[in-house]
Parts: C-alpha cells; sequence; structure tokens
C-alpha cells in the first residue's frame, strides 16, 4: 500500500518529528505560528526574495502545487511584510496549505480571521515592495535550515522542522516510534506517584 507521508506526518506533533530526526532541521525558535492552534504539514514550495520584496511570492503562489507549503527565505528582514492578508487570502483560495518564513507579515487581524497557518518571525505595519524578483524552486535556507523542493514541512506552536524528502520514511517510523512510547509512559505513570518515582528513577541510572 502506498504510504501518504504528508497524512502520516500530519499526525504527529513536530516535537516527535524532531525526535526523529535526532534533533536536527528545525528552524530557529522565533519562527512560530501566529496562531497557537495553528499546525501545517505538507511539502515544501521554495521561494528566495530579495529583503523588502514580495514580487517573488505572488509568482510562487501562482506556481505551486494545492497542498504545497510556501517557505519563503525573506533573508531574514523585518523592515517590510513578505504578504498580508490579501495576498495570503488568495494563496488560502488556491489550495495553499500554509506559509513558512524568515520574514514577517502584516494584517494580523485580517490572517487569524483568514485560519491559514502562518508561521513566522513576526509582524510589520510596512508593506513590502515588488521592485525586484527573486528566485523558486530552489534550495533556500530558512531558519538556519537547508530546505529543498519537495521537503515535508511540520509546524505547530513548538515550531517547525523539515524532513528531507529521501529520509521521510526512516524518520516517519522513528516520529511514530516516540510518539508510541510518549504515550506508554504517560498511561504508565498518569496519577500513580509510585509509577512516577520508578520511572525518574529509571532515567536516572541510565
Amino acid at each position: 500500500m502506498t504510504v501518504n507521508y504528508v497524512e502520516e506526518f500530519a499526525k504527529l506533533p513536530a516535537t516527535c518529528v524532531s525526535d526523529g530526526l535526532a534533533g536536527q532541521n528545525a528552524m530557529d525558535f522565533a519562527i512560530k505560528p501566529l496562531a497557537h492552534h495553528h499546525k501545517i504539514a505538507g511539502r515544501a514550495h521554495t521561494v528566495k526574495i530579495p529583503k523588502g520584496q514580495n514580487k517573488e511570492f505572488l509568482k510562487a503562489i501562482r506556481e505551486a502545487n494545492a497542498g504545497d507549503v510556501l517557505v519563503v527565505d525573506a533573508e531574514d528582514d523585518t523592515s517590510k511584510a513578505i504578504a498580508g492578508d490579501f495576498i495570503l487570502g488568495m494563496a488560502k483560495t488556491l489550495g495553499i496549505k500554509g506559509v513558512v518564513t524568515n520574514g514577517v507579515v502584516r494584517d494580523v487581524e485580517g490572517i487569524l480571521e483568514l485560519d491559514f497557518p502562518v508561521f513566522c518571525r513576526g509582524t510589520t505595519t510596512v508593506a513590502g515592495s515588488k521592485s525586484d524578483t527573486g528566485y523558486s524552486n530552489i534550495a533556500i535556507s530558512c531558519g538556519g535550515v537547508v530546505v529543498r523542493q519537495g521537503d515535508i514541512i511540520v509546524g505547530d506552536r513548538d515550531g517547525v522542522v523539515v524532513v528531507p524528502k529521501e529520509k521521510e520514511k526512516e524518520v516517519l517510523e522513528q516520529a511514530q516510534k516516540k510518539l508510541r512510547k510518549d504515550e506508554e509512559k504517560e498511561s504508565r505513570v498518569a496519577g500513580d506517584i509510585e509509577a512516577i518515582y520508578k520511572h525518574i528513577d529509571e532515567v536516572l541510572e541510565r
């Protein structure tokens, strides 16, 4: 049976995926969802834009496939927004799963009303410019992690992790295994003081 890796990763918390990656490929802690409840899982459509510019972002919205996550390297620029609620609303209508960027956005209230997942460094009042183009569908750096077209992006309130497409099978297996172990531990110690002490002692003795 063919495995839909995006659907399977969507069932997992980002922390377990991070554990499946042995702590690698976690984006900078500052990149967080605008709405705490938002989660994201999808294949990356990569975008690199010059500081303060967002013309290439518009192009990427047009070229990305429904279900993709737009991952935007804005060169860590926080002076101008890569997009506001109008552009992000178009992205949602075209089936984009969400946006992850090392830049900032604006029109926060409008974005929250869209209920569209946006993971970013923060917000600004200043609009981006459209005088320079950038690049799409190339390897980029976002949040200190290399992201390539087709890599799987998983994000939630804890942060964002990147699963290289050639490792998705093994990472999924390890992440699922970690989730099962966590659930077993929680079930074993839930409300049981003696079980809690026993678990702590077992860990300290390793």
